[in-house]
């Protein structure tokens, strides 16, 4: 066989090889989106403004991002929420904030505390996983103490993929892929709570309490997107 001729068949076997690519790429792409499947969210009645102690406080701006990347995470997410709690009883104020995308895929998937705060100053000083138990299975959340200047915010937060809970960047990828080799594209949120406390345990502990109380009152036909599954 000449020279040529070897040459000839290499090109159309890669030829082949690449067109077999690209129409096993086409098959797998994601035909349907999770959303979809979904009453229409509004983050601001999701969430309940006053539920046991906690109520929302007005007066109180809450100032979670640099207008940079506030305009950043608005290109990315669908919806975004930032919210100050107080408890009537004891005063203390507890920051929500929450990011819901409806299509988690590469160029959407949540933006993480670990990268965000950073990108504004933030040292992280500490992260770890944790585990909350609501009433009908285990929540698990990353815990981190951001630290600027003399500002330390303990903070703890969960990303939503669909219906699961992915604590790290490698499940969160994970999940998505269990979706979209199924043929859809999932939806997902970024829950985030945080209080200015240098005391982290102390503050772990305030949050705790305040994540069980509001997920006692969530919708329950949204409740699986906000906290996960109980199966998940």
């Amino acid at each position: 066989m000449t020279s040529a001729a070897l040459f000839r068949i290499q090109a159309a076997l890669a030829l082949v090889l690449m067109l077999a690519a690209f129409a096993g790429a086409h098959a797998w792409r994601p035909t349907s989106h999770l959303a979809d499947g979904r009453p229409k969210l509004d983050l601001e009645t999701l969430f309940p403004k006053q539920f046991e102690e906690w109520v929302v406080d007005d007066r109180v701006p809450v100032q979670l991002i640099s207008p940079d990347q506030e305009a950043m995470l608005n290109k990315i997410y669908n919806q975004t929420l930032s919210r100050t709690y107080i408890n009537k009883a004891t005063g203390q104020r507890i920051m929500l904030s929450v990011a819901y995308g409806g299509d988690q895929s590469d160029a959407t998937r949540a933006h993480r505390p670990e990268v965000c705060y950073p990108a504004q100053g933030f040292q992280i000083m500490q992260s770890r996983e944790a585990l909350l138990k609501l009433a009908d299975h285990s929540l698990r959340t990353r815990q981190l103490v951001a630290k600027l200047g003399q500002r330390v915010e303990p903070i703890t937060y969960w990303v939503t993929v669909g219906e699961r809970v992915a604590v790290s960047g490698t499940e969160q990828k994970l999940a998505q892929l269990a979706y979209t080799t199924r043929g859809v594209v999932p939806d997902g949120m970024l829950v985030r709570v945080s209080s200015i406390d240098p005391n982290a345990g102390a503050a772990y502990a305030l949050q705790e309490s305040f994540i069980l109380s509001m997920a006692a009152h969530l919708p329950m036909q949204s409740r699986a997107l906000i906290v996960g599954a109980a199966s998940s």
